[in-house]
């Protein structure tokens, strides 16, 4: 089916968003120039909040510039991504191979802990410049540790959850398009298998977030609808297109996690709505889930949800949080989120030159 021309003009607005407004105030202000790295937040005012900083916005912000630059922005694309791989690569790595999560703005480590969560985004940045040789370090390094299971589970503070698995999930992938090595195809083979098989309940073909370490869902694990997209196109991605299961993670996230016109947070594992407020990310997955599908009324839809979070007085931040009565959330913009935002616009325009 041809792409509808007001999905062409929608790719084409969004893509000038980001293009004149939200990478430029990002890499000028959102990029710490004295200390090194990256600002978490940037206030409804324009001005960064100083803070604490984590690893995953650093790794973030260099895949974001390194999209950035794939998608064809002319600004100064490789002096971000490099500036924030500093930070990632110098203030966040730890001598084993693995990354902490927390440091102080000078440099004074925060947190210890490795999590899986901060090492999938690691691995995610560092393809962004092809640095193969750190990426694998990382990887073995996970398995070292236990982080990595032989059967593609991640485990994160004694449970296997699915978050850190889809974004490792997603490194990987990105890894099986740049590198040498036949192993990202084989561990993401693997993570494809598992999550098939472990992660979503044959009852509803719903997916869930939580499990014990022998593949239990916990109880009062959630569902949550932007999870569902998150998971659904990348299986898609990764299986070429043929995927009934993602096909109905779509389905759940759209035909039960929407609410107001948005992704609502989560579900129970009965698919009733738990938790009706709804985060500027799970707009952005479901953008990108129905670009990956070519289902431009999808497209469409979930376009109309996310803009209004992008509805703020300067142009290239945002709202981060809708409240169950409509109420967007007045605080200030986090740079985590970019990542999101750019990984939907970069699938929707690679759908529209696709598509014809």
């Amino acid at each position: 089916m041809p792409v509808p021309a007001e999905v062409h003009a929608l790719n084409a607005q969004l893509k000038a968003w980001l293009f004149d407004h939200a990478l430029p105030l990002w890499w000028e202000v959102g990029f710490d120039r004295d200390k090194g790295g990256c600002f978490e937040k940037i206030g409804q005012d324009g001005r960064a909040i100083e803070g604490p900083r984590r690893a995953r916005v650093a790794a973030r912000q260099a895949w974001v510039y390194a999209e950035a630059g794939r998608l064809g922005w002319a600004g100064p694309w490789r002096d971000a991504r490099d500036h924030a791989l500093e930070a990632l690569t110098t203030t966040f790595a730890r001598d084993d191979g693995l990354f902490r999560i927390l440091a102080a703005p000078d440099g004074t480590s925060l947190d210890e802990t490795a999590n899986p969560y901060e090492q999938a985004f690691a691995l995610l940045a560092l393809s962004g410049a092809g640095r193969e040789l750190e990426a694998i370090r990382t990887r073995e390094a996970m398995r070292d540790a236990g982080l990595l299971r032989p059967d593609g589970g991640v485990l994160d503070d004694g449970l296997l959850r699915a978050n850190p698995m889809m974004h490792l999930f997603e490194a990987v992938q990105a890894w099986v398009e740049v590198g040498e090595d036949p192993d990202w195809r084989r561990t993401a083979d693997t993570i494809a298998d598992t999550a098939l098989a472990r992660l979503i309940d044959p009852r509803t073909g719903g997916l869930i977030e939580l499990f014990d370490t022998d593949w239990r869902a916990l109880p009062d694990a959630d569902v949550e609808p932007g999870h569902q997209f998150e998971w659904g196109w990348l299986l898609l991605a990764h299986l070429r297109g043929h995927c009934p299961q993602a096909e109905r993670l779509i389905e759940i996230g759209e035909t039960r996690g929407i609410e107001q016109g948005v992704a609502i947070f989560s579900l129970d594992q009965a698919l009733a709505p738990r938790d009706r407020s709804a985060r500027l990310w799970s707009q952005t997955e479901r953008l990108h889930a129905h670009a990956a599908n070519r289902d431009w009324d999808g497209v469409l839809a979930g376009a109309a949800g996310l803009r209004r979070y992008l509805d703020v007085p300067v142009q290239g931040l945002w709202r981060d949080r809708l409240l169950p009565d409509g109420t967007l959330v007045d605080e200030p913009a986090p740079g985590s989120s970019l990542y999101h935002i750019i990984s939907a616009v970069s699938a929707l325009d690679r759908a529209c030159r696709n598509s014809g």
